[in-house]
């Protein structure tokens, strides 16, 4: 207890000791408190709103806004990439320090990095965006989404994978809220067009107003968000006694699942279903306008974008709660089946014209990349137990920065070099389809092959904890 005081003390009000919940604590309070980090970071996934607008600000000379295109994207890579890093490199000093500390220092970080890319938009520096959304940004994002899923996979053991899905929904719905919220801002801070001058979008101005705004409502998840006291468990649930299949009711240590077989295999299982997913994702505004020109403009293709992420937010509550029930590894082979036949039918989907079945199949298949990521931590729970999760999981978001990488770059690479060879904009996709279906099926050969941890990993067997 003077152990607890005095750290209490020398952290303040963002000591892990003051955010220890009092008996009586409502367990339900949490999840708004993760909503509020996650809703706000996931605006990484509108970013896309951005690409064409930063471009053209750069632009010296109209002809060279598509070429700008694949440049401004690495800003979108490099915040994943960071997001990874910091998540990877964070994940003990989060357990450490405790949610509140994290999500404080998540909302300095992500906030501040949108000032920052605010000053070098207003300058025409895109290194400096790529340091202040990138890296600042990229950080702050790694740490506000691993902030809240350990404590709510602490606070629902009955229910994990509903518990995780409830704390990275909100990153899903993110670009729902910051899509439309955006192209609103550029376009208040922007001059309109007058005669032969065309309009020039606010950028700046918006990456203000949004800086200071994500700051102020991840700090509110800050001084919400609780942990459970020592021992706690929810009124009813008896915590099994024996390993069943691929759940272990045994501890791995964050060191000793790096030497495991399994941490490997669900690496790439995650780095392939990210790959497939914000590939596509990071260009979805552009795709859906050169797919359908004519059909789909700038302002519905911003609406299409916030679209894809309430199926994104509602398939990572979907297909965590569903998981619960029918396994974490068969969750996963419905992704990687159902995903390569939608992969390579949206090429289709384009040569038919057909708008609602190109919005239905993207809107499937983000439900389930969305799914993947809320399904892995309660995965990796079955397989390595609760106690080191969060620093675990910590560690396979390093797949998710290197799919962050070769997917946007597939995407927009290989889309340049289609139309550099004289492919019309509207099928230079076609190729990045089919490689992503391939992706997927080595991704269902991975998942296929999970096995239970090996018991020579497990650490000795820690007393029972009592019930509340």
């Amino acid at each position: 207890m003077a152990n607890q005081a005095r750290n209490a003390s020398q952290g303040g009000w963002f000591a892990r000791e003051r955010t220890v919940a009092k008996p009586g604590f409502n367990r339900w309070m949490v999840p708004p408190a993760a909503l509020c980090v996650h809703l706000c970071i996931g605006e990484v996934y509108a970013f896309s709103v951005f690409n064409k607008p930063i471009a053209t600000l750069l632009a010296s000379d109209p002809a060279q806004v598509d070429q700008l295109i694949a440049d401004v994207g690495w800003i979108f890579s490099i915040a994943i990439l960071f997001l990874g890093l910091a998540a990877a490199f964070g994940g003990a000093w989060v357990e450490k320090v405790g949610p509140r500390m994290t999500m404080a220092t998540a909302a300095a970080l992500f906030g501040g990095g949108f000032i920052v890319s605010a000053l070098g938009v207003a300058w025409g520096q895109l290194w400096l965006v790529y340091f202040g959304y990138g890296v600042l940004g990229g950080c702050g994002l790694g740490l506000g989404y691993i902030s809240p899923v350990k404590t709510l996979m602490s606070w629902f053991p009955d229910r994990p994978g509903m518990a995780t899905g409830m704390a990275i929904m909100g990153f899903g719905g993110g670009a729902f809220i910051a899509s439309p919220l955006s192209v609103r801002l550029m376009s208040l801070f922007g001059t309109p067009a007058a005669g032969d001058t065309p309009a020039v979008p606010g950028v700046a101005g918006a990456f203000v107003v949004l800086g200071i705004v994500y700051f102020i409502y991840m700090m509110v998840g800050a001084l919400i968000v609780r942990v459970p006291a020592k021992g706690w468990l929810p009124a009813g649930y008896v915590p099994p006694k024996q390993s069943k299949g691929l759940i272990t009711t045994a501890n791995v240590h964050v060191d000793e699942a790096l030497k495991t077989r399994q941490f490997w295999l669900l690496w790439g299982v995650l780095f392939l279903n990210v790959t497939a997913g914000i590939g596509v994702l990071g260009q979805a505004s552009l795709m859906s306008q050169e797919m359908f020109p004519g059909l789909i403009t700038a302002a519905a293709a911003s609406g299409f974008v916030g679209l894809l992420s309430l199926f994104n937010m509602g398939g990572r509550f979907f297909w965590a709660t569903t998981s619960d029930y029918i396994g974490r590894k068969n969750t996963y082979m419905i992704f990687f089946l159902l995903g390569i036949i939608l992969y390579a039918l949206v090429p289709t989907t384009g040569q038919m014209g057909s708008i609602v079945l190109f919005v239905l199949f993207y809107g499937i298949i983000l439900s389930m990349y969305g799914g993947g990521f809320a399904t892995i931590p309660a995965y990796l729970k079955d397989v390595f137990g609760n106690q080191y999760v969060g620093a675990i999981h910590g560690r396979l978001l390093t797949a998710w920065s290197a799919a962050g990488i070769v997917g946007p770059v597939l995407v927009n690479y290989i889309r340049q070099y289609q139309i550099n060879s004289g492919v019309p904009k509207a099928d230079a996709y076609t190729v990045t389809m089919y490689i992503m279906a391939g992706l997927l099926a080595i991704g269902f050969v991975l998942n296929f092959m999970m096995s239970p941890v090996d018991e020579r990993h497990h650490m000795e067997a820690e007393p029972e904890p009592s019930r509340a």
